[in-house]
């Protein structure tokens, strides 16, 4: 007997940290605290026994089969684990009829789909007519947004919940627990600061997978005196391949790097810019934050300029969302390169500071009568609408007439430069404003 139990000890502690320290229950789990904090509405539904079909959805690593775990511990059903990356729509037959059976005698089933995005509209399909009548209790895992990757009659039937990326706090907690639980190093010595910590977390980018690997790295390559085993920043260095690159993403160091990618993009300086958006990614940096930047620069440095700019920029965050990093580096590189070979105007963005100053300064300035609505008797009594002329009546497809206010009758705030496209549409406003003048 003792050395049964010896046995299953050592099959456990040979198992990955990941595996070991996976949470029993919904006090161990780390992160989700808008779905599964105290009177959160997942939380509700487990410890009511309430289970319905549901997808969880969010980046790896945030826990989405663990979550699935514990609902079948917590709840009075069978659990079945079903992979969409070995399984067909003959495996899934199998299953639906076992669950079948156990539903006529009153047991529920939860059957659990990891990465169900995998699966084929076919396979998916196969699924729902035991939804439906109850057989199973269908919970899915994805990476990818379920309205693309699952299909709509599957879909409706199950409630989504988004699991969110760990905050580098919640990492933190998790790795000192794996210090001190048994299940992790707590049987053994380990000398490691809550800075080291914090830069394993860090570089996590918010995966409790990828953080407790690299911590299980680092102090299987630390430092053993015969004592105790000490983990330094070399060694977490070496086990991440990032030494330097590491660094605070709410930091100085964090804002430095994104104005050198903007200023090599603004300076057209394509070889900087790529260097500086490495630096940022390889470092952990998340790739939809470096993404929205690039948004923003496609506006405010490019403009009219080039307006694919923006809607390139815009791919590139769809990009990131879709499959994440490592793969979405490419997608944020071609954006990057793009923004910095493309002629600049920041036109759009002076146009826009400059009526923001108006703004301001006459926030009560009334809209002229003529450009106003007019949808009831009284309105139109008071003059609103009056005189308005609709553009599309008239052979030049425009009017003179007003549509600032008094006070800034003629102000002008768009001056387009001559770089790219805007040079066309510069061309196409004077002719706008000859046209208006001789009118």
């Amino acid at each position: 007997m003792k050395f049964e139990q010896k046995t299953l000890l050592e099959n456990e502690m040979s198992q990955p940290l990941a595996a070991r320290l996976r949470p029993r229950s919904l006090e161990e789990f780390c992160g989700q605290k808008h779905l599964i904090g105290e009177g959160k509405v997942l939380r509700r539904i487990i410890e009511s026994d309430k289970v319905g079909s549901m997808i969880f959805w969010g980046p790896p690593g945030v826990g989405k089969t663990t979550l699935a775990r514990i609902i079948a511990s917590s709840t009075k059903a069978q659990f079945i684990d079903f992979s969409a990356v070995t399984s067909g729509i003959k495996e899934i037959k199998q299953v639906m009829e076992q669950a079948e059976k156990s539903r006529l005698f009153g047991e529920k089933t939860i059957l659990f789909v990891d990465e169900i995005h995998r699966f084929n509209k076919a396979q998916q399909d196969a699924f729902l007519p035991y939804v439906e009548k109850g057989s199973i209790i269908l919970i899915g895992a994805t990476t990818e947004n379920p309205s693309f990757e699952v299909n709509g009659a599957l879909l409706s039937r199950c409630k989504v919940f988004v699991l969110k990326a760990l905050e580098t706090a919640e990492l933190c907690e998790l790795l000192t627990r794996a210090i001190t639980d048994e299940r992790g190093f707590g049987g053994q010595k380990i000398e490691i600061s809550s800075d080291i910590i914090e830069t394993i977390a860090s570089f996590a980018n918010g995966d409790a997978r990828s953080a407790l690997s690299t911590l299980e790295m680092a102090v299987l390559n630390g430092d053993f005196d015969g004592k105790k085993t000490v983990v330094t920043q070399e060694t977490v260095e070496q086990c991440t391949a990032k030494k330097s690159l590491l660094y605070d993403k709410t930091g100085e160091e964090h804002y430095n790097l994104i104005s050198a990618l903007h200023k090599s993009m603004r300076n057209s300086d394509p070889d900087a810019a790529v260097y500086w958006l490495a630096r940022m990614l390889e470092a952990g940096e998340d790739p939809l934050y470096v993404a929205r930047r690039v948004i923003r620069f496609a506006s405010e440095d490019i403009g009219l300029a080039d307006p694919r700019a923006l809607e390139l920029a815009v791919a590139a965050y769809q990009a990131c969302h879709f499959i994440g990093m490592p793969e979405c580096s490419v997608n944020l590189a071609e954006a990057v390169i793009y923004m910095s070979i493309v002629p600049k105007s920041n036109a759009i963005d002076v146009a826009y500071i400059r009526a923001k100053s108006d703004a301001l300064g006459m926030l009560a300035e009334p809209v002229p009568l003529q450009i106003r609505n007019a949808p009831t008797k009284l309105m139109k009594e008071l003059g609103y609408g009056k005189d308005y002329k609709y553009a599309h009546d008239y052979e030049e497809r425009m009017t003179k007439m007003q549509c600032l206010p008094d006070s800034l009758k003629d102000r002008e705030y768009y001056t387009p430069t001559e770089e790219g496209n805007e040079g066309k549409f510069k061309a196409r406003l004077d002719s706008i404003k000859a046209w208006k003048k001789q009118a």
